[in-house]
């Protein structure tokens, strides 16, 4: 599975361009596709919890200033606005992007962390990626179906307190990298979003009780040295799905990442992203 990488240099004209083309060609299939995009929201929840998940909604990174992860809480409560209570109905798609809008000044957005080839970097509506990921780890826990879904081509900061697996999230750029939701069951869903004085909270609910549950986790986890001089992170997302008697039912294949690594991945770091020590054998 072992897939090679290496740095993409592109001008800001390239970038510039091929933003705008995406942004096209994305503005065309939201009208043109076929799809039926979920847009109903309702201030009532479903009665039926089926996962629940939360994160941190500061968090010091290194090299990264504060007042990044601060402006980052204000558009994640500006674009949870957006999304609390949205209902998928049987046949619907949930978009990210279609539902959130364009991020932007007028709206009240700020400037954030985004990550851009690698760099960490700041731009009107930055942090949102916290929300994408959220709803990602979240659907995997859930029958309903990703149907499109990007992942990080860099890993930027090595593990800290990591939960979750590696590649367990979803990036998002507005609005051609957008992470797509489709209810193939014949019940409706819901999506809780809300944040508290500490942390970005998410729901999954419906109209029955779980019939399923799932377990997420990683095969294969590697750093590959290559010959361009950096590493590459390589893993596989599975998840492990269980009855209501607890029973092992199915093993389903999710998805493979592989990501440029943008520290030196054998060494100890501490929750800042500092090195304490010179030697580490795997992750």
């Amino acid at each position: 599975m072992v897939q090679s990488l290496k740095p993409i240099h592109r001008s800001k004209l390239r970038i510039y361009i091929g933003k705008k083309a995406y942004r096209l060609k994305r503005y065309s299939e939201w009208w043109l596709d076929g799809k039926t995009y979920s847009k109903k929201r309702e201030e009532t929840k479903l009665p039926y919890l089926h996962f629940k998940h939360k994160t941190p909604l500061l968090r010091q990174l290194k090299d990264v200033e504060m007042e990044m992860q601060h402006n980052k809480v204000t558009n994640l409560k500006l674009a949870v606005k957006r999304l609390n209570g949205v209902i998928i109905q049987p046949g619907e798609t949930f978009s990210y992007w279609r539902l959130i809008g364009k991020p932007t000044k007028r709206k009240g957005y700020v400037n954030g962390m985004i990550l851009h080839y690698g760099k960490v970097t700041s731009g009107i509506g930055g942090g949102l990626c916290q929300l994408s990921n959220l709803i990602y780890w979240m659907t995997l826990h859930t029958p309903l179906t990703i149907t499109e879904r990007y992942r990080h081509s860099y890993d930027v900061f090595p593990d800290s307190n990591r939960s979750q697996p590696f590649g367990s999230g979803a990036t998002c750029m507005y609005n051609y990298l957008d992470l797509q939701i489709k209810n193939e069951t014949s019940k409706p869903y819901q999506l809780v979003v809300y944040i508290t004085d500490t942390s970005l909270v998410g729901e999954w609910r419906s109209v029955e009780a779980v019939a399923k549950t799932y377990k997420v986790y990683e095969k294969e986890h590697s750093f590959t040295r290559e010959s361009w001089g950096g590493y590459v992170r390589h893993n596989m997302i599975y998840r492990e799905v269980y009855n209501t008697s607890d029973e092992l039912i199915d093993d389903e294949y999710i998805t493979e990442n592989h990501a440029i690594t943008m520290y030196e991945p054998f060494l100890t770091y501490d929750n800042a992203g500092d090195f304490s020590a010179s030697t580490r054998t795997d992750k």
